[in-house]
């Protein structure tokens, strides 16, 4: 009898060990199984209500049997290491999803927007209001007044990259604009900049983000091709598309053609002899530069090369400088904000009465004000053909301009054309999609616009030629003649 209690009290014990070891070692299902991670944050809360119950579990497991421990906490481990590294899985996915849509936003729907650059601030503010008033003009005759094209809403944000204390564009202002536009991701098109200096900061950085860039007013030769009579450095224009691809398109004609432009018509005035001037800026050196290789090819001697800053308290000595070389005539390469108008004022101040020539940079009615009574008589070229040989619908467009905003000014007409342009390729693209929209805009061909039928070439520059001589007239630019580079 005693034998027989003693072998029911075994099987007993036995049986209660072997049930807290399979206990032990199955845990606490609630605490060993996370859920389905759907977003990090909800994996985190997981891997943190498991972690407690699992080491109570380890610690239950320990007391009862060593080999049932090793087991649970092996699992516990498996399970939050899984759990832990679905954590980082998700985590890194969904950075990487938010990431792509920063660069590039696609799908149907919503807004397409589209900034410009150009100097709000300053004397060239009266030239770029009208550029601007542009610029919206076209964006209402593009979508009928809706502001739409297909699904998508078109926004137009313009920025000023001129600040009050220079009175002219800005190198900090330029970078911070480019900036805004690559970080937005509904950002396609950047229009822009006015000045050539600020384009060689703004490509770059559009470059790298894929966003295409128009400009209505650059002429800068080196910004698209190399050209070595505009004193293009040998690394342009190539250290301008890191990326290897062009983004950068202009609608007015470079340099390269403007400046022999305006020496053909200076041979015309019989000139023999002329004293070059720039203003140290990029555009202005560029497009002296290659006049002057110009002049020389026609047989003009050109007898001296001098630069001004645009910060000089006067121009008394360089006018003394250039009467004493006598000249038959004066050519300026730069921008008015450069004190063009002040230049010109004291060479008719000291006696000097020869021509004075100009390229589009000071082609604008705040040369004249700036200049006074001396700029009478001054040229100026500027790209495009007089009004009368426009086609009609770039008459038609002057037409209604002036009617609803007023007088023009030369770079008006292209603002229009930068921005129709731009919309033609948002159209074509069909997307929001900053890859395509560049695609579509350097497939541009044969597009029937106010300047007349273009393309834009392998390089981003427009396919016209012409050019026009201005001069000043009771104290306005009046159209003289046309004028090409030979």
């Amino acid at each position: 009898m005693m034998k027989k209690q003693l072998q029911l009290w075994s099987l007993l014990v036995a049986s209660m060990v072997l049930t807290i070891t399979v206990l032990a070692a199955c845990g606490d299902p609630t605490a060993t199984t996370a859920p389905a991670a759907t977003t990090a944050a909800a994996t985190t809360a997981a891997v943190a209500t498991t972690a407690k119950p699992a080491t109570t579990a380890a610690a239950t497991t320990a007391a009862a049997t060593s080999a049932a421990a090793t087991t649970a906490s092996g699992t516990t481990a498996a399970a939050t290491s899984a759990v832990a590294t679905t954590a980082v899985a998700t985590t890194a996915a969904a950075t990487s999803a938010v990431a792509t849509t920063a660069a590039v936003s696609t799908g149907g729907g919503g807004t397409i927007r589209i900034y410009s650059s150009l100097p709000r601030t300053g004397s060239s503010k009266e030239q770029t209001d009208t550029v601007v008033n542009a610029f919206k003009l076209a964006l209402d005759d593009f979508t009928n007044g809706t502001k739409k094209i297909g699904d998508y809403t078109i926004d137009y944000v313009d920025l000023d990259d001129a600040t009050a204390a220079k009175g002219q564009w800005d190198a900090d202002a330029e970078k911070s604009n480019a900036n805004k536009a690559v970080n937005d991701p509904d950002a396609m098109i950047y229009l822009g900049t006015f000045n050539s200096g600020a384009a060689k900061i703004s490509i770059p950085i559009l470059n790298q983000a894929n966003m295409a860039m128009i400009s209505p007013a650059n002429t800068l030769a080196c910004i698209t091709r190399f050209d070595a009579p505009s004193g293009c450095d040998k690394s342009e224009p190539d250290t301008y598309y890191p990326s290897k691809t062009r983004n950068y398109f202009r609608v007015i004609t470079a340099d390269d053609v403007q400046a022999p432009a305006l020496a053909n018509f200076v041979q015309t005035l019989n000139v023999k002899k002329i004293y070059v001037i720039d203003d140290s800026q990029a555009y202005g050196k560029g497009v002296a530069d290659a006049f002057a290789v110009s002049a020389k090819g026609l047989g003009i001697d050109v007898v001296d090369r001098a630069s001004i800053n645009g910060k000089e308290t006067d121009y008394k000595s360089l006018a003394s400088t250039i009467k004493a070389k006598n000249p038959d005539g004066i050519m300026f390469g730069g921008i008015t904000q450069q004190q063009a108008g002040k230049l010109l004022a004291d060479i008719r101040a000291a006696g000097i009465k020869v021509p004075f020539f100009g390229p589009d940079g000071v082609n604008e009615d705040a040369f004249i004000k700036d200049a006074g009574v001396a700029a009478e008589g001054a040229y100026a070229t500027v790209g495009g053909v007089d009004e009368a040989k426009l086609s009609a619908k770039g008459q038609d467009f002057l037409k209604r301009y002036r009617a609803k905003f007023g007088n023009e000014q030369p770079y008006t007409i292209y603002g229009y054309e930068a921005m129709s342009s731009a919309l033609t390729a948002i159209k074509a693209a069909g997307k929001k999609d900053r890859a395509a929209v560049l695609a579509a805009v350097a497939g541009i061909k044969d597009f029937d616009g106010v300047l007349g039928k273009w393309s834009f070439d392998k390089n981003g520059d427009t396919t016209l030629t012409d050019y026009q001589v201005r001069q000043v007239k009771d104290g306005k630019w009046t159209f003289l003649v046309q004028t090409k580079a030979k």
